[in-house]
């Protein structure tokens, strides 16, 4: 019979040092705000490509600069398990494959209201993981911290009229509202079996395999849906943002998600990502080609500093409050 033991998570893992360490909740953070450039170089290519066509090319591209790092990785797998295999299949297929796709299309309906108020659901869904999967119980002071960042990015994403998703929600928009909730849902689950793999894999390594992994998978998507005509339609134009695509949200932004990520509690990553809607809202405020020229309210700068403070508080609170980890082992 199994029973549940509960212990710190410094009981299970030693505690971190260095600089990237102590600071990696901000870290997380940071590659979050990487990833809203995608934003902009993605605006160029929805007008002429599917979904499928704009990942699949990013995923391409990621890949091969990561190579050199899961040839070197090849040692790491012979350790794996089956549960860590598994894990890996399903982020790359999941949060990194699908995901991707979901947000695209859910984008491309131009309704940024419900695509960014559902995706605010991705902490939600990630806590919740992260209870089932991992084990992690947060301490109650955690809740209020994590519903003030709530609070912080609805600000800034819905500044000029709080009542907008409510209202946008009900106007019959349920394809992008439903693409991007399964957009949110999966990214969580990536957040969550990202922390398992990480106790087993290096953070190059893993993050080569999201990316090498899910290109068949794209391939095999575009195939279905176009046939060989669906590697025919793009442009030499397109060249800059694919390229911008995969360096800054796909390249440099993983590698530094996951080497935070490994320092990380689930709980408290899946906070600090929500940078991303914060800064993709910012973008979308410089002029063009740089963004779309949306203006600026006063809730969003008192939203971003909500946010801003959280992350801190999270990171400072990381090693002095870590989560209760709860095991079941077998009973004498």
């Amino acid at each position: 019979m199994a029973v549940p033991t509960i212990k710190s998570e410094l009981a299970a893992q030693a505690r971190p040092v260095g600089l990237v360490d102590r600071f990696s909740v901000v870290l997380v953070a940071v590659a979050a705000t990487m990833w809203a450039s995608d934003t902009y170089f993605r605006a160029q290519l929805i007008g002429h490509l599917k979904p499928a066509q704009i990942v699949v090319i990013e995923d391409a591209l990621v890949s091969l600069f990561l190579f050199a790092f899961l040839l070197r990785g090849i040692p790491e797998l012979r350790r794996l398990d089956r549960r860590s295999w598994l894990a890996i299949g399903l982020i790359a297929v999941g949060p990194q494959a699908v995901a991707t796709i979901l947000f695209t299309q859910s984008f491309s309906y131009g309704h940024y209201a419900e695509t960014f108020v559902l995706q605010q659901t991705q902490p939600l869904i990630a806590i919740l993981l992260a209870w089932l999967i991992l084990g992690e119980r947060r301490r109650p002071w955690f809740w209020p911290t994590a519903a003030l960042a709530i609070v912080g990015v609805y600000l800034v994403v819905f500044a000029q009229n709080l009542r907008a998703p409510f209202s946008d929600l009900q106007h019959g928009r349920l394809e992008a509202g439903l693409y991007a909730l399964g957009a949110a849902t999966l990214w969580a689950s990536g957040t969550v079996l990202g922390r398992f793999v990480l106790g087993k894999l290096s953070f190059t390594t893993t993050t080569a395999l999201r990316f090498t992994l899910a290109l068949p998978v794209l391939i095999l998507v575009v195939l279905v849906q176009f046939g060989m005509s669906g590697f025919s339609h793009y442009q030499s134009s397109d060249a800059l943002p694919f390229l911008g695509i995969a360096l800054i949200p796909g390249f440099i932004a993983l590698l530094l998600y996951y080497r935070a990520l490994s320092s990380t509690p689930a709980t408290l990553a899946t906070i600090a990502e929500m940078a991303f809607p914060v800064a993709a809202t910012f973008i979308a405020s410089a002029p063009p080609p740089y963004g779309f020229n949306q203006p600026l309210y006063l809730p969003q700068f008192i939203g971003t500093g909500l946010l801003i403070a959280v992350i801190f508080i999270l990171n400072w609170t990381k090693e002095r409050t870590p989560p209760v980890i709860v095991e079941h082992e077998a009973a004498a």
